[in-house]
């Protein structure tokens, strides 16, 4: 009974995500007027996803000494994602500093796991062989992939031709990858609700 409740528990805090997701394009569009930029509600959630995704798989390694190896490459690798999607901030020190910020997350995360290799492999494995991998999967697509082609200018000037709309481009671009966010923390949150002690 447990495992049919927790697993109804994930589909709602999943949808709670979504419905975050969509209220915040929505409050940047319809009430503040600003668009999406790098300090819109839209961004600043995205980032916010970003470093809970990281941290609770971080904690999770902690705590879970069988999975440190996989938990801490998984955290970098958002961490670096998390510091590519504040580049605005980077931006004050140097413009493209991020690269280097970013190259020091992933070095140290790579660095740590290529200690124990084997385990790294194992425990990566066994994350992919929950069914919340199958999640995460979809938000990277989303993420990586399907936001960028998607978001191409010129798609979207053959559709609108002269009447084009960058923020109406911006703001569905922004949406699938604020979407691939939520898919992202959900598949997390999913993982560590039937992994956690």
């Amino acid at each position: 009974m447990s495992f049919v409740l927790k697993n109804i528990l994930s589909f709602f805090a999943s949808a709670l995500l979504v419905l975050l997701t969509v209220s915040a394009l929505y409050i940047d569009i319809a009430w503040l007027h600003d668009g999406i930029n790098e300090t819109s509600i839209t961004e600043i959630m995205q980032e916010v996803m970003l470093a809970a995704i990281a941290f609770l798989v971080l904690r999770h390694g902690y705590r879970e000494r069988e999975m440190r190896q996989g938990a801490f490459l998984i955290a970098g690798f958002f961490s670096c994602m998390l510091i590519r999607e504040m580049d605005f901030l980077f931006d004050e020190i140097r413009h493209g500093a991020w690269v280097w910020f970013a190259l020091v997350a992933a070095l140290s995360s790579i660095g740590y796991c290529l200690t124990r290799p084997r385990d790294t492999v194992r425990q990566l494995a066994r994350f992919m062989g929950h069914p919340s991998y199958g999640m995460m999967f979809s938000g990277l697509l989303c993420i990586l992939v399907f936001s960028r082609l998607f978001g191409m200018h010129i798609l979207w000037e053959q559709v609108m031709e002269e009447g084009y709309n960058r923020l109406v481009k911006n703001m569905v671009e922004e949406g699938v990858e604020f979407f691939g966010y939520a898919l992202c923390l959900s598949s997390v949150g999913w993982y560590l609700l039937n992994n956690e002690r």
